[in-house]
Protein backbone atom coordinates (compact mmCIF):
# COMPACT_ATOMS: atom_id res chain seq x y z
CA UNK A 1 0.00 0.00 0.00
CA UNK A 2 2.98 2.49 0.80
CA UNK A 3 4.09 2.16 -2.29
CA UNK A 4 1.13 3.01 -4.51
CA UNK A 5 0.48 5.68 -1.97
CA UNK A 6 3.94 7.44 -2.64
CA UNK A 7 3.39 6.95 -6.51
CA UNK A 8 0.42 9.07 -6.54
CA UNK A 9 1.58 11.63 -3.95
CA UNK A 10 4.56 11.96 -6.43
CA UNK A 11 2.45 12.44 -10.02
CA UNK A 12 -0.08 14.86 -7.80
CA UNK A 13 2.92 16.96 -7.22
CA UNK A 14 4.61 16.67 -10.45
CA UNK A 15 0.86 16.97 -12.21
CA UNK A 16 -1.13 19.83 -9.94
CA UNK A 17 1.30 22.66 -10.77
CA UNK A 18 1.39 21.83 -14.04
CA UNK A 19 -2.09 22.31 -14.36
CA UNK A 20 -2.30 25.25 -12.45
CA UNK A 21 -0.01 26.77 -15.09
CA UNK A 22 -2.81 26.00 -17.58
CA UNK A 23 -5.52 26.72 -16.06
CA UNK A 24 -4.05 30.46 -15.01
CA UNK A 25 -3.36 30.77 -18.80
CA UNK A 26 -6.99 29.98 -19.93
CA UNK A 27 -8.31 32.46 -17.31
CA UNK A 28 -9.74 30.04 -14.62
CA UNK A 29 -12.30 31.89 -13.20
CA UNK A 30 -14.33 31.15 -9.21
CA UNK A 31 -17.88 30.58 -9.27
CA UNK A 32 -20.06 33.68 -10.11
CA UNK A 33 -17.35 35.42 -11.27
CA UNK A 34 -18.59 37.47 -14.28
CA UNK A 35 -16.47 37.02 -17.84
CA UNK A 36 -16.49 40.89 -18.66
CA UNK A 37 -16.76 43.32 -15.39
CA UNK A 38 -16.92 46.01 -18.04
CA UNK A 39 -20.03 45.14 -18.92
CA UNK A 40 -21.05 44.93 -15.38
CA UNK A 41 -19.62 48.65 -14.45
CA UNK A 42 -21.31 49.99 -17.65
CA UNK A 43 -24.60 48.21 -16.45
CA UNK A 44 -24.30 50.14 -13.27
CA UNK A 45 -23.99 53.16 -14.96
CA UNK A 46 -26.75 52.92 -17.38
CA UNK A 47 -28.93 52.28 -14.28
CA UNK A 48 -28.04 55.12 -12.79
CA UNK A 49 -28.94 57.37 -15.62
CA UNK A 50 -32.26 55.83 -16.28
CA UNK A 51 -33.25 56.36 -12.44
CA UNK A 52 -32.31 59.97 -12.23
CA UNK A 53 -33.86 60.72 -15.86
CA UNK A 54 -37.35 59.03 -14.69
CA UNK A 55 -36.97 61.05 -11.53
CA UNK A 56 -36.56 64.13 -13.64
CA UNK A 57 -39.25 63.57 -15.57
CA UNK A 58 -41.42 62.83 -12.81
CA UNK A 59 -40.93 65.62 -10.75
CA UNK A 60 -42.25 67.82 -13.52
CA UNK A 61 -45.86 66.56 -12.98
CA UNK A 62 -45.43 66.47 -9.55
CA UNK A 63 -47.34 63.13 -8.64
CA UNK A 64 -47.00 60.78 -6.07
CA UNK A 65 -44.20 58.81 -7.14
CA UNK A 66 -42.00 61.75 -8.12
CA UNK A 67 -42.38 62.48 -4.17
CA UNK A 68 -40.44 59.08 -3.61
CA UNK A 69 -37.98 58.93 -6.42
CA UNK A 70 -34.34 59.69 -5.49
CA UNK A 71 -32.52 58.49 -8.50
CA UNK A 72 -30.52 55.95 -6.61
CA UNK A 73 -31.74 52.69 -8.82
CA UNK A 74 -31.94 50.40 -5.62
CA UNK A 75 -34.14 52.17 -3.45
CA UNK A 76 -36.30 53.51 -6.70
CA UNK A 77 -36.78 49.82 -7.16
CA UNK A 78 -38.43 49.05 -3.93
CA UNK A 79 -38.81 52.41 -1.74
CA UNK A 80 -42.27 54.00 -3.63
CA UNK A 81 -44.36 50.64 -2.90
CA UNK A 82 -46.25 52.03 0.18
CA UNK A 83 -47.13 48.21 0.38
CA UNK A 84 -43.17 46.72 0.54
CA UNK A 85 -43.93 45.33 4.11
CA UNK A 86 -45.96 42.84 2.74
CA UNK A 87 -43.97 42.16 -0.29
CA UNK A 88 -40.33 42.28 1.05
CA UNK A 89 -38.74 39.60 -1.05
CA UNK A 90 -39.02 42.27 -3.73
CA UNK A 91 -35.77 43.53 -2.32
CA UNK A 92 -33.88 40.43 -4.29
CA UNK A 93 -34.68 41.63 -7.57
CA UNK A 94 -33.35 45.33 -6.91
CA UNK A 95 -29.48 44.85 -6.57
CA UNK A 96 -27.00 46.23 -9.22
CA UNK A 97 -23.47 45.77 -9.77
CA UNK A 98 -21.61 41.87 -9.48
CA UNK A 99 -23.94 41.49 -6.72
CA UNK A 100 -26.84 41.35 -8.16
CA UNK A 101 -27.63 37.74 -8.48
CA UNK A 102 -27.46 37.64 -4.68
CA UNK A 103 -30.89 36.02 -3.98
CA UNK A 104 -30.76 35.81 -0.09
CA UNK A 105 -33.81 33.81 1.15
CA UNK A 106 -36.16 34.60 -2.10
CA UNK A 107 -38.43 32.00 -2.92
CA UNK A 108 -38.10 30.82 1.10
CA UNK A 109 -40.46 31.13 4.23
CA UNK A 110 -40.17 34.41 6.64
CA UNK A 111 -38.48 33.72 9.72
CA UNK A 112 -39.96 36.40 12.87
CA UNK A 113 -36.49 36.96 14.97
CA UNK A 114 -38.12 37.59 18.63
CA UNK A 115 -35.60 36.63 20.89
CA UNK A 116 -32.41 38.89 20.84
CA UNK A 117 -30.47 36.76 22.88
CA UNK A 118 -27.39 34.40 22.23
CA UNK A 119 -26.97 32.52 25.23
CA UNK A 120 -25.75 28.96 23.35
CA UNK A 121 -23.88 28.64 19.82
CA UNK A 122 -24.18 25.10 19.76
CA UNK A 123 -27.86 24.73 20.70
CA UNK A 124 -29.32 28.43 19.76
CA UNK A 125 -32.82 29.15 20.62
CA UNK A 126 -35.60 28.79 17.88
CA UNK A 127 -36.87 32.64 17.37
CA UNK A 128 -33.15 33.86 18.09
CA UNK A 129 -30.98 35.10 14.83
CA UNK A 130 -28.38 32.76 15.27
CA UNK A 131 -30.99 29.89 15.08
CA UNK A 132 -32.41 31.81 11.60
CA UNK A 133 -29.31 31.63 9.99
CA UNK A 134 -28.11 28.38 10.19
CA UNK A 135 -31.45 26.84 8.66
CA UNK A 136 -30.46 25.02 5.42
CA UNK A 137 -33.45 25.95 3.14
CA UNK A 138 -33.78 29.79 2.23
CA UNK A 139 -34.95 31.83 4.72
CA UNK A 140 -36.19 35.93 4.77
CA UNK A 141 -35.52 36.85 8.23
CA UNK A 142 -36.76 39.80 9.73
CA UNK A 143 -37.40 41.48 13.33
CA UNK A 144 -40.52 41.57 15.57
CA UNK A 145 -39.44 44.67 17.55
CA UNK A 146 -36.32 46.79 17.83
CA UNK A 147 -33.44 44.71 19.45
CA UNK A 148 -29.87 44.76 20.40
CA UNK A 149 -28.34 41.35 19.53
CA UNK A 150 -24.95 41.38 21.79
CA UNK A 151 -23.25 38.16 20.21
CA UNK A 152 -21.82 35.39 22.32
CA UNK A 153 -19.41 34.57 19.66
CA UNK A 154 -19.02 34.79 15.65
CA UNK A 155 -22.56 34.60 13.56
CA UNK A 156 -21.90 32.09 11.05
CA UNK A 157 -24.74 32.66 8.28
CA UNK A 158 -25.85 29.92 6.11
CA UNK A 159 -26.49 30.18 2.23
CA UNK A 160 -29.54 31.91 1.24
CA UNK A 161 -30.06 33.64 4.13
CA UNK A 162 -31.86 37.38 3.60
CA UNK A 163 -31.19 39.39 7.13
CA UNK A 164 -33.95 42.77 6.88
CA UNK A 165 -33.96 44.81 9.55
CA UNK A 166 -36.68 47.12 7.72
CA UNK A 167 -39.69 48.08 10.16
CA UNK A 168 -37.14 47.65 13.25
CA UNK A 169 -34.25 49.17 14.97
CA UNK A 170 -32.02 46.09 14.71
CA UNK A 171 -28.49 46.68 16.19
CA UNK A 172 -25.91 43.30 16.15
CA UNK A 173 -22.79 43.84 18.15
CA UNK A 174 -20.34 41.78 20.52
CA UNK A 175 -18.03 39.11 20.13
CA UNK A 176 -17.39 37.75 16.45
CA UNK A 177 -20.15 39.48 14.27
CA UNK A 178 -21.25 38.04 10.94
CA UNK A 179 -19.07 35.39 9.07
CA UNK A 180 -20.29 34.32 6.06
CA UNK A 181 -17.54 31.43 4.77
CA UNK A 182 -17.73 29.08 1.99
CA UNK A 183 -21.37 30.25 1.20
CA UNK A 184 -23.69 31.83 -1.47
CA UNK A 185 -26.63 33.90 -1.92
CA UNK A 186 -26.80 36.15 1.20
CA UNK A 187 -28.08 39.50 1.35
CA UNK A 188 -27.43 41.72 4.39
CA UNK A 189 -29.93 44.68 5.21
CA UNK A 190 -30.54 47.83 7.27
CA UNK A 191 -29.05 46.42 10.71
CA UNK A 192 -26.42 47.98 12.79
CA UNK A 193 -23.22 46.67 13.39
CA UNK A 194 -20.51 48.18 15.72
CA UNK A 195 -18.41 46.92 18.05
CA UNK A 196 -17.05 44.41 17.07
CA UNK A 197 -14.59 42.17 19.02
CA UNK A 198 -12.45 39.30 18.55
CA UNK A 199 -13.37 35.83 20.22
CA UNK A 200 -13.94 32.03 19.59
CA UNK A 201 -11.82 29.10 20.78
CA UNK A 202 -14.74 27.39 21.10
CA UNK A 203 -17.68 25.22 19.30
CA UNK A 204 -19.96 27.08 17.08
CA UNK A 205 -22.98 25.56 14.83
CA UNK A 206 -22.98 26.50 11.39
CA UNK A 207 -25.86 24.14 9.99
CA UNK A 208 -28.18 22.28 11.57
CA UNK A 209 -26.22 18.57 11.41
CA UNK A 210 -22.88 20.86 11.98
CA UNK A 211 -21.05 22.22 14.62
CA UNK A 212 -17.37 22.47 14.88
CA UNK A 213 -14.07 23.92 16.95
CA UNK A 214 -13.89 27.48 15.70
CA UNK A 215 -10.52 29.19 16.22
CA UNK A 216 -10.46 33.54 17.73
CA UNK A 217 -11.26 35.51 14.98
CA UNK A 218 -10.38 38.56 13.83
CA UNK A 219 -13.72 41.15 14.88
CA UNK A 220 -14.30 42.21 11.68
CA UNK A 221 -18.02 43.19 11.49
CA UNK A 222 -18.70 41.52 8.25
CA UNK A 223 -16.41 38.66 7.45
CA UNK A 224 -16.67 37.06 4.25
CA UNK A 225 -14.68 34.14 3.44
CA UNK A 226 -14.40 32.17 0.06
CA UNK A 227 -18.13 33.21 -0.40
CA UNK A 228 -20.00 34.55 -3.63
CA UNK A 229 -23.11 36.26 -4.77
CA UNK A 230 -23.71 38.53 -1.15
CA UNK A 231 -25.08 41.88 -1.22
CA UNK A 232 -24.61 44.06 1.78
CA UNK A 233 -27.11 47.51 1.62
CA UNK A 234 -28.23 50.32 4.16
CA UNK A 235 -26.11 48.89 6.92
CA UNK A 236 -24.39 50.87 9.52
CA UNK A 237 -21.07 50.00 10.56
CA UNK A 238 -18.35 51.23 13.25
CA UNK A 239 -16.09 50.79 15.96
CA UNK A 240 -14.54 47.44 14.92
CA UNK A 241 -11.64 46.07 16.03
CA UNK A 242 -10.43 44.91 12.55
CA UNK A 243 -11.98 45.80 9.68
CA UNK A 244 -15.55 46.80 9.12
CA UNK A 245 -16.09 44.43 5.94
CA UNK A 246 -13.26 42.03 4.53
CA UNK A 247 -13.52 39.91 1.78
CA UNK A 248 -10.70 37.50 1.41
CA UNK A 249 -9.93 33.78 -0.09
CA UNK A 250 -11.60 34.04 -3.11
CA UNK A 251 -14.67 35.66 -2.73
CA UNK A 252 -16.67 37.28 -5.48
CA UNK A 253 -19.63 38.40 -7.05
CA UNK A 254 -20.00 41.08 -3.81
CA UNK A 255 -22.29 44.52 -3.77
CA UNK A 256 -21.76 46.45 -1.02
CA UNK A 257 -24.19 49.36 -1.48
CA UNK A 258 -26.47 52.22 0.55
CA UNK A 259 -24.29 51.61 3.64
CA UNK A 260 -22.77 54.32 6.73
CA UNK A 261 -19.35 53.96 7.47
CA UNK A 262 -17.64 55.93 10.45
CA UNK A 263 -15.22 55.50 13.32
CA UNK A 264 -12.79 53.32 12.44
CA UNK A 265 -9.43 52.21 11.29
CA UNK A 266 -8.91 50.18 8.51
CA UNK A 267 -12.74 50.05 6.92
CA UNK A 268 -12.57 47.58 4.33
CA UNK A 269 -10.29 44.74 2.81
CA UNK A 270 -10.67 43.10 -0.60
CA UNK A 271 -8.53 40.35 -0.76
CA UNK A 272 -6.22 37.93 0.61
CA UNK A 273 -3.05 38.22 0.04
CA UNK A 274 -0.64 39.63 -2.48
CA UNK A 275 0.37 36.13 -3.90
CA UNK A 276 -3.36 34.45 -3.54
CA UNK A 277 -4.52 33.72 -7.09
CA UNK A 278 -8.10 32.81 -6.74
CA UNK A 279 -8.56 36.81 -5.60
CA UNK A 280 -7.50 37.55 -8.86
CA UNK A 281 -11.42 36.26 -9.17
CA UNK A 282 -12.97 38.94 -7.13
CA UNK A 283 -15.24 41.08 -8.52
CA UNK A 284 -16.48 43.56 -6.22
CA UNK A 285 -19.20 46.49 -6.87
CA UNK A 286 -19.04 50.05 -3.91
CA UNK A 287 -22.32 52.28 -4.84
CA UNK A 288 -23.93 54.88 -3.09
CA UNK A 289 -21.96 54.63 0.50
CA UNK A 290 -21.49 57.57 2.73
CA UNK A 291 -17.64 56.95 4.27
CA UNK A 292 -17.93 59.52 7.15
CA UNK A 293 -16.50 60.78 10.49
CA UNK A 294 -13.32 59.31 12.04
CA UNK A 295 -11.97 56.63 8.92
CA UNK A 296 -8.38 56.46 8.43
CA UNK A 297 -7.66 54.33 5.61
CA UNK A 298 -9.29 51.14 3.15
CA UNK A 299 -11.96 52.43 1.73
CA UNK A 300 -11.45 49.84 0.02
CA UNK A 301 -7.84 48.29 0.33
CA UNK A 302 -7.92 46.02 -2.86
CA UNK A 303 -5.61 42.89 -3.69
CA UNK A 304 -5.93 41.63 -7.09
CA UNK A 305 -9.18 41.46 -8.85
CA UNK A 306 -11.82 44.13 -10.53
CA UNK A 307 -13.14 47.01 -7.67
CA UNK A 308 -15.69 49.44 -9.14
CA UNK A 309 -16.44 52.27 -6.90
CA UNK A 310 -19.24 54.43 -7.84
CA UNK A 311 -21.10 57.08 -6.25
CA UNK A 312 -19.72 57.39 -3.15
CA UNK A 313 -19.36 60.15 -0.90
CA UNK A 314 -16.19 59.48 0.78
CA UNK A 315 -14.92 62.59 3.28
CA UNK A 316 -11.92 63.10 5.03
CA UNK A 317 -9.11 60.03 5.31
CA UNK A 318 -6.49 60.34 7.87
CA UNK A 319 -4.02 58.34 5.68
CA UNK A 320 -5.75 57.56 2.42
CA UNK A 321 -8.79 56.44 0.80
CA UNK A 322 -8.47 53.77 -1.92
CA UNK A 323 -5.21 51.66 -1.33
CA UNK A 324 -4.25 48.33 -3.03
CA UNK A 325 -1.58 46.12 -4.24
CA UNK A 326 -0.77 42.77 -6.11
CA UNK A 327 -2.15 44.89 -9.91
CA UNK A 328 -5.77 44.85 -8.98
CA UNK A 329 -8.26 46.94 -11.66
CA UNK A 330 -9.91 50.16 -9.81
CA UNK A 331 -12.68 51.52 -11.84
CA UNK A 332 -13.48 54.89 -9.69
CA UNK A 333 -16.52 56.60 -11.52
CA UNK A 334 -18.75 59.64 -10.22
CA UNK A 335 -17.47 59.45 -6.50
CA UNK A 336 -16.98 62.51 -4.52
CA UNK A 337 -13.25 62.61 -2.77
CA UNK A 338 -13.33 65.51 0.29
CA UNK A 339 -9.77 65.64 1.57
CA UNK A 340 -8.65 66.17 5.16
CA UNK A 341 -7.22 69.46 6.34
CA UNK A 342 -3.82 67.63 6.55
CA UNK A 343 -1.60 68.59 3.61
CA UNK A 344 -0.01 65.59 3.82
CA UNK A 345 -2.77 63.71 2.72
CA UNK A 346 -4.13 64.65 -0.02
CA UNK A 347 -4.00 61.66 -2.65
CA UNK A 348 -6.79 59.63 -2.91
CA UNK A 349 -4.88 56.56 -3.43
CA UNK A 350 -1.97 55.02 -2.74
CA UNK A 351 -0.10 51.79 -3.66
CA UNK A 352 0.96 50.18 -0.99
CA UNK A 353 4.30 48.60 -0.17
CA UNK A 354 4.90 48.83 -3.88
CA UNK A 355 7.30 51.11 -5.96
CA UNK A 356 6.22 52.92 -9.05
CA UNK A 357 8.01 50.74 -11.41
CA UNK A 358 6.17 48.06 -10.48
CA UNK A 359 2.85 50.18 -10.08
CA UNK A 360 3.15 52.16 -13.29
CA UNK A 361 1.02 49.46 -15.27
CA UNK A 362 -1.69 49.08 -12.80
CA UNK A 363 -4.80 49.96 -13.83
CA UNK A 364 -6.47 52.30 -11.56
CA UNK A 365 -8.53 54.76 -13.02
CA UNK A 366 -10.90 58.05 -12.72
CA UNK A 367 -13.88 58.89 -14.63
CA UNK A 368 -16.64 61.73 -12.97
CA UNK A 369 -15.01 61.95 -10.20
CA UNK A 370 -15.00 65.50 -8.42
CA UNK A 371 -11.81 66.69 -5.81
CA UNK A 372 -13.11 68.54 -3.10
CA UNK A 373 -10.09 70.68 -0.84
CA UNK A 374 -7.29 69.45 -3.00
CA UNK A 375 -7.86 65.96 -3.53
CA UNK A 376 -6.14 64.20 -6.00
CA UNK A 377 -6.54 60.62 -7.56
CA UNK A 378 -3.09 59.12 -9.25
CA UNK A 379 -4.05 56.95 -12.15
CA UNK A 380 -2.14 54.19 -13.76
CA UNK A 381 -2.08 51.68 -16.27
CA UNK A 382 -4.09 51.03 -19.31
CA UNK A 383 -6.84 52.49 -18.32
CA UNK A 384 -7.21 54.77 -21.28
CA UNK A 385 -6.96 52.33 -23.71
CA UNK A 386 -9.72 51.52 -26.24
CA UNK A 387 -11.00 48.97 -24.09
CA UNK A 388 -12.09 51.27 -21.60
CA UNK A 389 -13.17 54.20 -23.85
CA UNK A 390 -15.74 51.11 -25.08
CA UNK A 391 -16.46 50.15 -21.10
CA UNK A 392 -16.77 54.19 -20.52
CA UNK A 393 -19.32 54.61 -23.37
CA UNK A 394 -22.27 55.43 -20.89
CA UNK A 395 -20.80 58.47 -18.85
CA UNK A 396 -20.96 58.46 -14.99
CA UNK A 397 -23.25 60.86 -13.77
CA UNK A 398 -21.57 63.90 -12.23
CA UNK A 399 -20.49 63.48 -8.62
CA UNK A 400 -22.58 66.97 -7.86
CA UNK A 401 -25.47 64.25 -7.84
CA UNK A 402 -23.94 62.60 -5.12
CA UNK A 403 -26.22 64.59 -2.47
CA UNK A 404 -29.27 63.00 -4.13
CA UNK A 405 -27.81 59.51 -4.38
CA UNK A 406 -26.81 59.05 -0.99
CA UNK A 407 -28.98 60.89 0.82
CA UNK A 408 -30.18 58.18 2.73
CA UNK A 409 -27.58 56.00 2.73
CA UNK A 410 -27.07 53.76 6.46
CA UNK A 411 -29.78 52.36 8.22
CA UNK A 412 -33.85 53.53 7.13
CA UNK A 413 -36.23 54.42 9.31
CA UNK A 414 -34.33 55.75 12.73
CA UNK A 415 -30.48 57.18 12.80
CA UNK A 416 -28.72 56.12 9.73
CA UNK A 417 -25.48 55.94 11.28
CA UNK A 418 -24.01 54.44 14.36
CA UNK A 419 -23.46 58.03 16.35
CA UNK A 420 -26.09 57.40 18.89
CA UNK A 421 -23.67 54.23 20.53
CA UNK A 422 -22.64 55.56 23.66
CA UNK A 423 -19.35 54.30 23.31
CA UNK A 424 -16.90 52.53 25.83
CA UNK A 425 -20.39 51.17 27.92
CA UNK A 426 -23.15 48.52 27.16
CA UNK A 427 -25.54 50.79 26.52
CA UNK A 428 -27.10 52.43 23.96
CA UNK A 429 -29.94 55.21 23.30
CA UNK A 430 -32.34 52.73 21.82
CA UNK A 431 -32.92 49.64 21.77
CA UNK A 432 -36.46 47.86 23.38
CA UNK A 433 -35.49 44.31 22.27
CA UNK A 434 -37.84 41.12 22.95
CA UNK A 435 -36.49 38.53 24.81
CA UNK A 436 -39.53 35.91 24.50
CA UNK A 437 -37.20 32.80 25.17
CA UNK A 438 -38.42 31.70 21.40
CA UNK A 439 -41.55 30.13 22.02
CA UNK A 440 -42.98 31.90 19.53
CA UNK A 441 -44.37 31.43 16.02
CA UNK A 442 -41.10 32.16 14.16
CA UNK A 443 -41.89 31.29 10.54
CA UNK A 444 -44.30 33.34 8.82
CA UNK A 445 -45.93 32.86 5.30
CA UNK A 446 -44.88 30.46 2.27
CA UNK A 447 -43.39 32.90 -0.74
CA UNK A 448 -44.12 30.29 -3.98
CA UNK A 449 -42.39 32.55 -6.50
CA UNK A 450 -38.55 33.22 -6.31
CA UNK A 451 -35.22 31.64 -7.60
CA UNK A 452 -34.45 28.02 -7.44
CA UNK A 453 -31.50 27.07 -4.61
CA UNK A 454 -28.41 26.27 -7.14
CA UNK A 455 -25.76 24.39 -6.24
CA UNK A 456 -22.28 23.46 -7.41
CA UNK A 457 -22.10 20.01 -8.85
CA UNK A 458 -20.29 17.66 -6.32
CA UNK A 459 -17.48 17.30 -9.09
CA UNK A 460 -17.10 20.79 -9.61
CA UNK A 461 -17.07 21.51 -5.93
CA UNK A 462 -14.28 18.81 -5.30
CA UNK A 463 -12.04 20.18 -8.00
CA UNK A 464 -12.25 23.52 -6.61
CA UNK A 465 -11.64 22.72 -2.96
CA UNK A 466 -8.78 20.75 -4.15
CA UNK A 467 -7.62 23.72 -6.38
CA UNK A 468 -8.07 26.36 -3.07
CA UNK A 469 -6.29 23.94 -1.27
CA UNK A 470 -3.13 23.78 -3.44
CA UNK A 471 -3.18 27.32 -3.42
CA UNK A 472 -3.81 28.49 -0.27
CA UNK A 473 -0.42 25.49 1.14
CA UNK A 474 1.73 26.81 -1.93
CA UNK A 475 0.66 30.96 -1.09
CA UNK A 476 -0.06 31.27 2.42
CA UNK A 477 -1.96 29.69 4.95
CA UNK A 478 -5.67 30.08 5.75
CA UNK A 479 -6.20 33.10 8.30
Amino acid sequence: MLPETCIFLFCFLICVPSLIKAATSLNLTLPSQHPNPEAVAQEVQRSVNVSISRRDLLSTSMNDQSQCLTGNPIDDCWRCDSNWANNRQRLADCAIGFGQGALGGKGGQIYVVNDSSDRDTVNPTPGTLRHAVIQDEPLWIVFQSNMVIKLKHELIINSYKTIDGRGANVQITGNGCLTLQYVSNVIIHNVHIYDCRPSGDTNIRSSPTHFGYRSKSDGDGISIFGSRNIWIDHCALSHCTDGLVDAIMGSTAITISNSYFSYHDEVMLLGHDDKYLPDSGMQVTIAFNYFGEGLVQRMPRCRRGYIHVVNNDITEWKMYAIGGSGNPTINSQGNRYTAPSDPSAKEVTKRCDTDEGQWSNWNWRTDGDVMVNGAFFVPSGGGFSTQYAKASSVEPKSSVLIDRLTINAGVLGGPRDNSFIMHGSSTTTTGGSSNGGGDGDFFGMMFGSGGASTQLSPSTTLFFSLLILYLTTKHGGLL
